[in-house]
């Protein structure tokens, strides 16, 4: 997943959170807060990788927000994207209906036995990919998501806590949903790396 302009980003420096929210607001607070000591560098991550994103934040605010419109393009609205191949194969046999709400379009590439066997299925191409990936991420039980907020956590951490003492125990903990295990391990950490990594892996309460 690539970040967006609105995405979610955190600036440490140092051991401590200087700013947080959509990456536009967050580069724009770093400028502001560019009269502070430079001895520790400033680090952004995207929460939604846990990876650190480089920000060139020369010259005034519009263009710094030019830059980054450019590179971080905002993600667009719901239903705003070009049709897909699964929509236009489907527009010859569906007339006009009530707008399927939430509902995003993008591509689809499948081999011609497998776009035979999808029109052959009731209710058209989209509503049984639809069914597919309900179906799958029920099976699923929520793993994929785990695993993906473990990577999260895990590149976070590596860039920020890699040195402090028991990393190689937290990392275990975390790789296997020991939740508890995690937070013991990490509670003599700084405050808001630990805070920042319990939400990142999904152990932080009420997420």
């Amino acid at each position: 997943m690539s970040l967006s302009l609105t995405g979610a980003s955190t600036a440490f420096q140092g051991d401590r959170i200087v700013a947080s929210g959509p990456l536009v607001e967050v580069a724009l607070a770093i400028r502001a807060f560019g009269n502070a000591p430079a001895d520790v560098p400033v680090l952004v991550f995207d929460d939604s990788t846990g990876s650190v994103v480089d920000l060139d934040l020369r010259g005034s605010d519009a263009e710094i927000m030019s830059r980054l419109a450019e590179r971080f393009p905002p993600t667009p609205p719901t239903g705003t994207e070009p049709p897909s191949t699964t929509q236009a194969s489907e527009a010859g046999t569906r007339g006009r209906g009530r707008p399927k709400l939430g509902v995003v379009a993008r591509e689809v590439t499948l081999l011609p036995r497998q776009w035979e066997w999808l029109a052959a299925q009731p209710g058209g191409a989209s509503q049984v990919l639809r069914r597919l990936v309900d179906a799958a991420r029920r099976a699923d039980g929520g793993e994929s998501v785990r695993r993906s907020r473990q990577e999260v956590a895990y590149r976070f951490l590596s860039a920020m806590a890699g040195n402090l003492p028991g990393f190689e125990e937290a990392m275990r903990a975390l790789f296997a949903g020991d939740g508890e295990g995690f937070e013991a391990k990490t509670a003599g950490w700084p405050v808001d790396i630990r805070t920042h990594a319990l939400k990142l892996a999904g152990f932080a309460r009420g997420l």
